[in-house]
């Protein structure tokens, strides 16, 4: 499920180049923080996905809401 919700994230990831240095930088709406810059597409995309990842599992650590996907949402259930 954790996979699944990550990849439907990355789905609606936007991408442009810097005008400045020419870097690639990346963000995904409603994943607020969410964000990466690098040098090429790919290094951006890759930095993005791990940004993401760290991003969701802070927020599951701290019991915080995650945004809802494409229909999947990641809840924490407290177990006795």
């Amino acid at each position: 499920m954790l996979i699944n919700y990550i990849n439907a994230a990355l789905r609606h990831a936007h991408y442009e180049i810097l005008a400045d240095d020419r870097s690639y930088y990346g963000d995904i709406p409603n994943f607020e923080g969410v964000y990466a810059n690098a040098e090429t597409l790919e290094n951006c995309r890759e930095e993005l996905a791990e940004v993401l990842e760290e991003w969701v599992l802070f927020r599951v650590s701290k019991g915080l809401p995650l945004p809802v996907v494409d229909g999947l949402e990641l809840k924490v259930r407290e177990v006795a």
